[in-house]
């Protein structure tokens, strides 16, 4: 009977030990942590094309501190790599996707590490550096990753793949290099894309799909301003990251810009704050966490910032002699829609509609019979990809080679330019792809009638017409 009580007591208090233990498995033990990356601070100024000392930051390191007590020495979590940075959280805010080096001389390669275990996981191969991942729903990421000797003349690609690394695809197909992705709630990815041929331009904040159909212009910066960070969405629909440049007055300040309206909203949020700042990421609403110093001569610092008041609030950890280049919370949040996908490998075009070349900006002509463009020219990588009669509406409809980049020129009825060439344009394999204009504001609505174009088949291209001969054309 004591062996009994014996046995039952000690199986109650197993009961109750073994209930805390799961308890204290099921937690995330790295919650409410700050992920920081910490560097050199070099006075040395970022490569905008190739990535280097901007998203390829050298003998950089990832540690974890915990906010409530910032005293406690910092957990190292990638010790073992030459180089690493560019965290972004699970959105279980259980595991750490992050882009690094295992030693000098060896390529970037894109790792996850489980938050729990600190175990990690590598999940690109290969000789091509790869950088900025971030996950995409359904088990997937998008990173960056260079393109070496390609015909398309691209500095660093998109891609997307599995988070064991298998089903690897690639999703952008212009002469562009794409850096600092991030994903949208609504499901798309947001990233900075920058022409590199035939010249280099300005880079631009795009928009496109995990599939890379529907890729479009979200933001444009002028005035020779740089996107420096990703672009991170807000809950009350902001869209906010760190820009740089000559006029900034006061060195890279923190922007945000309206998911709504993206092209037309751009708020400085640090006018008055002498300084610069490296990152920037949500906390709440109208709350962040930005890296920050007073002067080059300084390292970055992690703070809080107020963005009603526009003020820079307290320090929240400096690192003895780095700087830290980014910060991001570990913590659950909300996974963005999974977009279906019209991709079909089995199709070798897509479709490309527009419903009047004559609408350019916010502009559009009152009279379509005095439409002066007369025709549209598709310029290649390499060669002329034929010459399209438009409809006398203004109005064209193409079917398109999938995965091939191309520009389009307006021209008058004696061969001159009108406007353009615009922007690499590329098509998926059947996907299908709308346009109200040629250079259109993106907030211009379609105008309510049936374009003359639809009611023909598509004109195939590249196309073949008499007098017109392939050749090398001049893109300006």
């Amino acid at each position: 009977m004591r062996l009994r009580t014996i046995l039952l007591a000690s199986g109650i208090v197993f009961m109750i030990l073994s209930g805390i233990f799961l308890v204290s498995c099921g937690k995330k033990p790295m919650d409410g942590m700050i992920i920081i990356t910490e560097a050199d601070n070099r006075a040395v100024s970022p490569d905008f094309v190739s990535g280097k000392l901007w998203r390829y930051i050298p003998e950089s390191h990832l540690y974890a501190i915990d906010p409530e007590n910032t005293q406690k020495a910092p957990e190292s979590l990638t010790g073992n790599f030459f180089s690493a940075c560019s965290p972004d959280i699970s959105f279980d805010g259980k595991c750490m996707l992050f882009a690094a080096q295992k030693s000098k001389d060896e390529p970037w390669q894109i790792w996850e590490m489980d938050l729990s275990s600190r175990k990690v996981a590598q999940i690109t191969t290969g000789n091509e550096n790869s950088i900025d991942p971030a996950y995409l729903p359904g088990g997937q990421l998008v990173f960056s990753r260079t393109i070496a000797n390609d015909s398309l003349k691209s500095g660093h690609s998109l891609f997307t793949c599995n988070t064991d690394g298998s089903n690897l695809k690639r999703i952008t197909f212009n002469p562009h290099s794409y850096f600092a992705s991030s994903v949208l709630k609504d499901g798309r990815v947001i990233t900075i894309g920058r022409q590199i041929f035939p010249e280099e331009k300005t880079a631009a904040m795009m928009v496109l799909r995990p599939d890379g159909t529907k890729a479009e212009l979200f933001r444009q910066n002028i005035d020779g301003m740089e996107f420096f960070s990703r672009g991170r969405e807000t809950a009350d629909g902001k869209i906010i990251f760190i820009e740089s440049g000559k006029n900034t007055g006061n060195g890279r300040r923190l922007a945000s810009i309206s998911y709504n309206r993206p092209l037309h909203s751009l708020t400085n949020l640090t006018a008055g704050i002498t300084g610069d700042f490296s990152s920037v990421f949500p906390i709440d609403t109208g709350k962040y966490l930005v890296t920050y110093r007073l002067s080059e001569s300084e390292n970055y610092s992690l703070f809080n910032f107020d963005a009603e008041s526009k003020k820079l609030g307290d320090q929240l950890f400096k690192s003895s002699d780095k700087s830290i280049i980014e910060a991001v919370i570990v913590r659950e949040h909300q996974k963005p829609r999974k977009l279906p996908s019209e991709v079909d490998k089995g199709v070798k075009t897509g479709l490309l509609f527009c419903q009047n070349i004559a609408v350019t900006g916010l502009s559009s002509p009152e009279n379509v019979d005095s439409l002066v463009a007369d025709r549209i020219e598709l310029i290649g990588v390499d060669s002329l990809l034929g010459v399209v009669k438009v409809e006398r509406d203004g109005s064209f409809y193409l079917k398109v080679n999938a995965d091939m980049p191309f520009k389009i020129r307006t021209l008058d009825a004696d061969g001159n330019t009108l406007n353009g060439p615009g922007s690499w344009i590329w098509l998926r394999p059947n996907e299908r792809r709308g346009c109200t204009g040629c250079h259109e504001d993106q907030e211009m609505v379609p105008a309510n009638r049936v374009a003359l174009a639809t009611k023909n088949l598509p004109v195939a291209v590249p196309v073949h017409i008499s007098g017109i001969k392939e050749k090398q054309v001049e893109l300006e």
